[in-house]
């Protein structure tokens, strides 16, 4: 702002106090709301404001509009600010009484500083807003990952998105610049916080990650246009992007509408398209003998079986993100998350840096997580099988040969042999290159060429290194 005179003003608050102050040749000072000086000229005295103690607080509370005064040798005018008490009060002190004019340009420029308190106010309000805004959509989809629906409708108190009156869902996962999401989510977010029927959060984890669950039903549905399609364009026009798609999933198994687009994704970063659809197959939990399973399982975990939620939690999550990931998902430290799986460790005798013990204990949590065998009450009191002889079962052996046919056709197995020594060597690029005798970028190729044809995410922790573990372990033991 330039006024009469070609000084140049800054707007805001202190700024304007300081230009009035030298246009009157006069202190000022702004009262807050609570009575404390909020901006002041550098020469106003302390000992002035706190004489006019009872005047401030009548005007700051309504009961007065303005006053004329004289402290210490002083012309004071007070006036207060808005109309929401309590108000802010505007003092301006000088040696030589304030003319009519001055005090008008001063009453201007307190209403002028009002305004720029309430712009500011407001703007503070829609930040907090869209803050709140976004904490309940990812509390809202945190208790879908739980297979919590109704907790997830407790948790809105009212406000309920559409996305969770219908019966199935499917997760599109955009990957996208950190700072896009909270463009795209502003872009689409409607009057309730939410997008339409389908909802779009931050993933706090990967801060490339836009979780994106849409209704099946509605897929089409507008939300300031086709959500589905809009996504698609925005990978298609911008190379930047990659977009996974994830099955057709009922609410509760969310948490499975999520793996799969992060397999999706996988894929569709290899792909010139850069969007790719989950190609679903029954998980190898689901395909093993139900009643040896389960009693397999429950003895595996039967040593953290009172062991604190909390811990049970971080141990399922830590199979499926980074250890700083799990920090930043529960709002702990990262020496926390440790702390609680080193207990695990201890208590099952396992090393989790180790991705076939990580892929064992994983498989466990699955299975134990399934239903129970129709109809038999008995099958917690079935001897416990080893995991040996549950993997060499047909249905586990047709499972491994399905998984891993991708590789075979007109390959000379180098991915395949990649992805052992990659397992072996605990999932580290330069000690599987060392051992191979190839460059550490080889490898690289090689497991993207392996996320591609396998359709899994391999490069970061979760269900894509176990079940190549498992189809592995399977494969190597099978005729």
């Amino acid at each position: 702002m330039r006024p009469r005179g070609g000084q140049d003003v800054s707007l805001d608050p202190q700024g304007l106090i300081d230009w009035l102050g030298r246009q009157l040749g006069a202190e000022i000072a702004l009262v807050d709301r609570a009575g404390e000086v909020e901006v002041a000229t550098a020469r106003l005295a302390t000992d002035v404001l706190s004489g006019l103690q009872p005047v401030l607080t009548q005007l700051s509370n309504g009961q007065l509009a303005a006053v004329a005064s004289q402290r210490d040798g002083f012309h004071v005018w007070c006036e207060a600010l808005g109309r929401h008490v309590p108000r802010p009060v505007l003092v301006v002190g000088s040696l030589l009484p304030v003319k009519r004019e001055a005090l008008a340009l001063a009453s201007h420029v307190g209403a002028l500083i009002d305004v720029l308190r309430q712009a500011r106010q407001a703007d503070n309000l829609a930040l907090r807003y869209q803050q709140v805004a976004s904490r309940l959509r990812l509390a809202v989809f945190m208790a879908l990952m739980a297979g919590e629906p109704t907790l997830a409708r407790r948790m809105t108190a009212g406000a309920l998105p559409p996305l969770l009156d219908a019966e199935r869902l499917r997760i599109h996962l955009l990957r996208c610049p950190p700072a896009d999401r909270g463009r795209l989510i502003a872009a689409y977010e409607d009057a309730s916080g939410y997008h339409g029927r389908g909802l779009m959060v931050r993933c706090p984890v990967y801060d490339h990650h836009l979780i994106c669950l849409l209704p099946v039903e509605h897929d089409n549905d507008n939300v300031g246009g086709d959500l589905a399609a809009t996504l698609r364009a925005l990978v298609r026009d911008d190379p930047r992007y990659a977009l996974g798609i994830g099955a057709s999933v009922p609410l509760p198994a969310t948490a499975r509408a999520y793996d799969q687009a992060r397999h999706a994704l996988a894929v569709a970063r290899h792909t010139p398209e850069r969007i790719a659809h989950y190609h679903d197959q029954p998980p190898l939990a689901a395909l093993l003998p139900r009643q040896q399973a389960l009693a397999w399982a429950q003895a595996f975990l039967e040593p953290i079986s009172t062991a604190p939620r909390l811990t049970l939690d971080i141990t399922s999550l830590a199979l499926n993100f980074p250890r700083a990931g799990v920090a930043r998902l529960l709002d702990i430290s990262r020496n926390t998350v440790t702390t609680h799986l080193r207990r695990v460790q201890d208590a099952l005798g396992l090393n989790l840096q180790d991705p076939r013990s990580r892929a064992e204990l994983a498989l466990a949590l699955a299975v134990n997580d399934l239903p129970p065998p129709d109809g038999n009450a008995a099958a917690e009191h079935a001897p416990a099988p080893s995991v040996d002889s549950l993997l060499s079962t047909e249905a586990a052996i047709t499972w491994a040969h399905a998984f891993l046919q991708p590789l075979q056709p007109g390959t000379d197995r180098a991915v395949h042999r990649t992805l052992q020594a990659w397992i072996q060597a605990d999932t580290d690029a330069q000690r599987t290159a060392h051992n191979l005798g190839i460059s550490r970028t080889t490898v690289r190729a090689h497991l993207r060429a392996a996320e591609r044809l396998l359709k899994r995410s391999l490069q970061t922790p979760g269900p894509g290194i176990h079940e190549v573990v498992h189809a592995l372990r399977i494969a190597d033991r099978a005729p």
